[in-house]
């Protein structure tokens, strides 16, 4: 559908280096957006959705790797056009620690006042009260959007460069019941540029 040009954040070095090391190794060509959801995000990076024909024989191992949590909150927050990592539940993964591959880039949507004050009710019982929207992040999300229910609690790693266009026409195509797109949409191939 187009290209997406990706900047990565020193400020969280483990995801930067482990994005990268992907990217290298060829592990993103091929994989399908298999997560998409209207006003919200799209995810993409896992392994095992690749065509059969690309399918490493380690893809099961490179996906349940982990990465630690890096929040740099409240410099780093999932405000409009941001990457994050994905990661599994609080239930089975109480340190948030990030899924080594799979990641989503943020869409979210304008939140006026009243919503964000509801935010940060859930907020502060997810993260026992660490996370307080700034003025200054509540601003931000009035004017441009995000997805402010995930602060402190997934890592922000990066943000789109070039591209929003891309990401939000991948967000605008029609899915089933269970987020996933229609018809397949895949990374072409994933490269660093220098």
């Amino acid at each position: 559908m187009g290209d997406i040009i990706i900047a990565l954040y020193n400020e969280t070095p483990l995801h930067r280096d482990n994005f990268l090391s992907h990217v290298e190794k060829g592990d993103y060509n091929g994989v399908l957006f298999h997560r998409v959801i209207k006003d919200f995000m799209i995810q993409t990076g896992d392994p095992t959705t690749r065509p059969p024909e690309m399918k490493y024989p380690n893809t099961p191992k490179v996906s349940d790797q982990k990465v630690p949590a890096e929040f740099v909150f409240p410099k780093l927050f999932h405000r409009k056009g941001v990457v994050a990592a994905a990661r599994e539940g609080d239930e089975v993964n109480p340190e948030r620690m990030s899924s080594a591959t799979q990641f989503y880039i943020v869409v979210g949507k304008r939140r006026a006042e009243w919503e964000l004050d509801r935010i940060q009710n859930r907020i502060s019982e997810a993260t026992n009260g660490e996370i307080v929207l700034t003025p200054e992040i509540r601003e931000t999300y009035g004017r441009i959007g995000g997805t402010p229910h995930l602060d402190g609690q997934y890592t922000v790693f990066g943000e789109v460069f070039a591209g929003m266009d891309v990401v939000e026409a991948i967000q605008s195509t029609e899915t089933d019941d269970s987020n996933h797109p229609l018809q397949d949409i895949r990374v072409i191939k994933a490269e660093i540029l220098k």
